[in-house]
């Protein structure tokens, strides 16, 4: 179940002002095409600063997310092997939450980056203390499924300071004294591990439960993970 990327700009040309770039494709319209009655000129300068605009928050997105990974803020401190894996669980209950964004990154020239260059964006989960009922793992090894279970008797698995790097989750949630919103270097309710990079989006409570839980993981560690009742087989299908 847990939690780091060059062009020259043409001259004149200044990276990251919108005015700039607006102010480039307007000269060129207005040099390739000839003022008419129909204001058909008029029409195409508004053309080009509307398609200018999407492309602000995107390039913002990628410029924070470069920083934040030069800074090694982001992400586990090991290389994912970039194959995701489904973690279910009739029940998981925790204290000590927190949730933030990551990036997660492969190692050099895996086989697994595809079109992505190696990197996974990913939610970061942090749980001081976990619980959890029927613990179900599986990864799809390409024609059958690696399973693990755990903890489907009277003892229950048992983890601290769990992380989780995820893509997906989902399930019934209840948590105590949420707090949404906060700036992820200030967190505190799930110890230091708990705790994100300054500027980044993220929430904590004191407890959290959630029922029927499913998560798409890409990497997991624990200071203690116990495992009661463990199973390990391959399956035809997993999770």
């Amino acid at each position: 179940m847990a939690s780091s990327s060059d062009l020259s700009p043409p001259a004149g040309h200044t990276p990251g002002h919108p005015e700039s770039d607006s102010a480039h494709a307007e000269t060129s319209q207005t040099h390739a095409t000839p003022e008419t009655p129909d204001g058909s000129q008029r029409r195409g300068r508004v053309r080009m600063r509307r398609a200018a605009v999407p492309a602000v928050p995107a390039a913002a997105i990628t410029a924070g997310l470069a920083i934040l990974t030069a800074q090694g803020a982001l992400g586990v401190q090991f290389a994912i092997s970039g194959m995701p894996f489904t973690v279910t669980a009739t029940e998981l209950k925790g204290t000590g939450f927190a949730q933030f964004g990551g990036l997660d990154n492969m190692a050099e020239g895996s086989p697994n980056a595809g079109d992505t260059g190696g990197q996974v964006l990913v939610v970061t989960s942090v749980i001081k203390d976990a619980t959890l009922t029927k613990l179900c793992q599986s990864v799809d090894l390409g024609g059958t499924n690696l399973v693990i279970r755990a903890g489907g008797g009277a003892q229950k698995v048992r983890a601290n300071d769990l992380v989780t790097d995820s893509t997906e989750l989902s399930g019934n949630a209840a948590f105590t004294d949420i707090e949404i919103g906060n700036d992820a270097s200030e967190l505190n309710k799930a110890g230091p591990l708990g705790r994100g990079p300054k500027g980044v989006f993220s929430q904590q409570s004191d407890t959290v439960r959630i029922a029927n839980l499913r998560q798409t993981n890409y990497a997991t560690t624990a200071g203690v993970f116990k495992l009661p009742g463990l199973k390990l087989r391959f399956s035809e299908s997993g999770c």
